[in-house]
């Protein structure tokens, strides 16, 4: 398995529960080296640099998985950044290129590769994908990041299309919606305290937990999800 953007967060808690699953997992981060590797020697798996908006850096973290775990099975396309809030008329275009070439370009690179390894027609023996998507693609995040939401919104496009496109590959490819999850994500846009300050609003009346999405996760990617392909979870306590 390999999970992007793996060294935290919920990529952190789906490597871990995946290492609890069996998998031999490869935790793929851009910056935080420390980080994965000790996640890395927790789980017994390895820890990989790679930028995933980079074409060469995606095809380097296939290939020196495949080396040292052998054949990709499981792919989590979690790699994904935020900004700080902004409007839309405020928004600069680097911060919008930033923006998609990680959450949609970086996506689509990781499930190219992946799709080449795991594909019958490639010689491969299928596979399962699950893109981490979000509960902004549905809910437009005004005012906050909407360029974010857009982003995630073209995930959720993704994730339909390529499971119609690979299913007679042997491919499954769904997604998973988080809702307000405690995780670093949000000192990211300048706001640490927004899963208090808006937890209430949810039916369950909480911010969810890494691991809660990590489980829906790892049902995707199981047997027991294996009549389910261009799926979505929504893990959002009822938002």
């Amino acid at each position: 398995m390999i999970v992007t953007g793996g060294s935290r967060g919920i990529g952190a808690a789906t490597a871990r529960l995946g290492a609890q699953r069996g998998y031999a997992v490869c935790v793929n981060y851009r910056s935080d080296r420390p980080a994965a590797e000790k996640l890395a020697k927790e789980i017994g798996g390895i820890a990989v640099a790679a930028d995933v908006s980079h074409e060469d850096d995606v095809i380097r973290l296939f290939n020196e998985t495949e080396r040292s775990l052998g054949r990709i099975t499981a792919l989590v396309n979690n790699a994904g950044v935020v900004d700080l809030r902004s409007r839309v008329e405020d928004m600069s275009v680097e911060r919008l290129q930033r923006m998609f070439a990680v959450n949609v370009i970086g996506s689509f690179l990781c499930a190219r590769e992946a799709v080449k390894r795991m594909s019958k027609r490639h010689g491969g023996q299928g596979g399962a994908i699950v893109n981490l998507s979000s509960a902004a693609a549905r809910l437009g995040s005004p005012g906050d990041y909407v360029d974010y939401a857009a982003s995630k919104g073209a995930i959720d496009t993704f994730t339909v299309g390529l499971a119609k496109e690979v299913a007679a590959d042997g491919i499954r490819v769904n997604a998973v919606r988080p809702g307000v999850i405690h995780t670093g994500i949000h000192a990211q846009s300048g706001d640490p305290g927004r899963v208090a300050r808006i937890a209430e609003s949810a039916p369950l009346k909480r911010g969810g937990q890494p691991e809660e999405v990590a489980r829906a996760i790892l049902w995707l990617l199981s047997d027991e999800a294996s009549y389910t392909t261009g799926s979505f979870i929504d893990v959002t306590g009822g938002r």
